[in-house]
C-alpha cells in the first residue's frame, strides 16, 4: 500500500527536500505541495493523504490552526499531520500538540528518520522524536512547581506504581527499548503498560500522554538530572 503525502512549507526548496527523501521510498509518494497553511488544509480535504507534513510558521494560515482544521474535518480515513519543528519554535509545538498532531520531527532530521516518522503516523501511530520530548518538558518544566500528589480518586486512581512510572519516562522522552533498559522488563511489557495506561486515562496515543503526564504536573523542573528509578521485574 502506498501512503500519499502533502508537503506543507512556505520554503520550496525544504519542499524539495522533503520530496526527494520520502519519493526514494518505494511505498510512499508525495501527491501535493503547499506553500501556506490554507492551501494545506484545501489539500487535505480534497486529496484525502495519509499524512500531511506541516511546517508551523506559514503565511495565511499557520501551521496550528491549519492542523486543528485538517484534523477537526473528520476525515474517514483520518488524515494524520506529523508537524516539522525547530527549537526555536518549540513553544509553538505545545499549541499544535492540542491541535491535534500525530507527531513531530525536529526540520534537522536525517531522511530515514523523516520516512520512519510518515510510516508510523500513516500507520495510526503517533510519532514523538524524543529530543522534541525533552526539550518541551524542559521548556514547560521552567513554569511548573514541584511534583504534586494526585487526588487519590482523579484519572489516575486506577494507574498501578509500574504504570506511573512509565508514563513518567514516557513523558521524559524515552522510547520503549529505553524504558525497558531502566526498568529491567522486556520491551513487549513496556508496550502493555503503555497500552494499559491509554485504555485507563482515555487516551489515543503517546503524544497525549505526555500532555497528560505535563498537564497533571509528573514531571518537574530539573527532571532531566534527576536519576532515572529503575524497577526490577520479579
Amino acid at each position: 500500500m502506498t501512503i500519499a503525502v502533502v508537503l506543507a512549507d512556505d520554503q520550496q526548496l525544504m519542499r524539495m527536500a522533503l520530496r526527494t527523501s520520502l519519493e526514494a521510498e518505494d511505498d510512499i509518494r508525495v501527491v501535493a505541495e503547499a506553500g501556506d497553511g490554507a492551501e494545506a488544509v484545501r489539500l487535505a480535504e480534497r486529496l484525502r493523504p495519509d499524512v500531511v507534513v506541516m511546517d508551523i510558521r506559514m503565511p495565511i494560515l499557520d501551521g496550528i490552526v491549519a492542523t486543528q482544521r485538517i484534523v477537526a474535518g473528520n476525515h474517514r480515513p483520518p488524515v494524520h499531520v506529523l508537524v516539522m519543528t525547530t527549537f526555536d519554535l518549540d513553544e509553538y509545538v505545545i499549541d499544535a500538540i492540542r491541535a491535534g498532531a500525530s507527531g513531530f520531527l525536529l526540520k534537522e532530521a536525517t531522511p530515514d528518520e523523516l520516512v520512519r516518522a510518515v510510516r508510523a503516523i500513516a500507520a495510526g501511530d503517533a510519532y514523538l522524536a524524543p529530543p522534541v520530548t525533552r526539550r518541551l518538558l524542559d521548556l514547560r518544566g521552567r513554569g511548573l512547581p514541584p511534583v504534586r500528589r494526585v487526588a487519590p480518586d482523579g484519572p489516575l486512581a486506577s494507574v498501578t506504581k509500574r504504570e506511573l512510572t512509565v508514563l513518567r519516562l514516557v513523558a521524559r522522552g524515552l522510547t520503549n527499548i529505553e524504558i525497558a533498559r531502566v526498568m529491567d522488563l522486556a520491551p513487549s511489557s513496556v508496550k502493555t503498560h503503555v497500552g494499559h495506561l491509554l485504555a485507563k486515562l482515555g487516551l489515543s496515543d503517546r503524544v497525549q500522554l505526555v500532555v497528560f503526564a505535563y498537564e497533571h504536573e509528573l514531571v518537574r523542573p530539573g527532571w532531566r538530572d534527576d536519576p532515572a528509578p529503575r524497577e526490577r521485574s520479579g
